[in-house]
């Protein structure tokens, strides 16, 4: 998905939850809390109008080169033969 994709999907989100607060509005009338939830809407509305471009060198996702497999086979035990034991140094 790209960052256009994201942002229009989550301007569709608010538009959605503008509208269920103001069916609250309508249920419950102007109190403290639909106040908060309009105000709450608003903010997002406007965070969302300050994003701007994404920050240069951001990359959402992982390349699959980057990507470092990890075998299922158990480790070489002599990996571990100088190691010492976590229970070894507790007082």
């Amino acid at each position: 998905m790209s960052s256009q994709d994201a942002v229009g999907t989550t301007r569709e989100a608010l538009t959605t939850l503008a509208a269920a607060v103001l069916r609250v509005r309508n249920e419950y009338g102007d109190t403290l809390g639909v106040r908060r939830l309009t105000s709450d809407v608003d903010r997002l509305q406007a965070d969302l109008d300050e994003l701007g471009t994404p920050a240069p060198g951001h990359r959402p996702d992982v390349a699959p080169r980057e990507l470092l497999e990890i075998p299922d086979a158990p480790y070489d035990e002599s990996m571990w033969q100088d190691a010492q034991s976590e229970a070894q140094h507790a007082p």
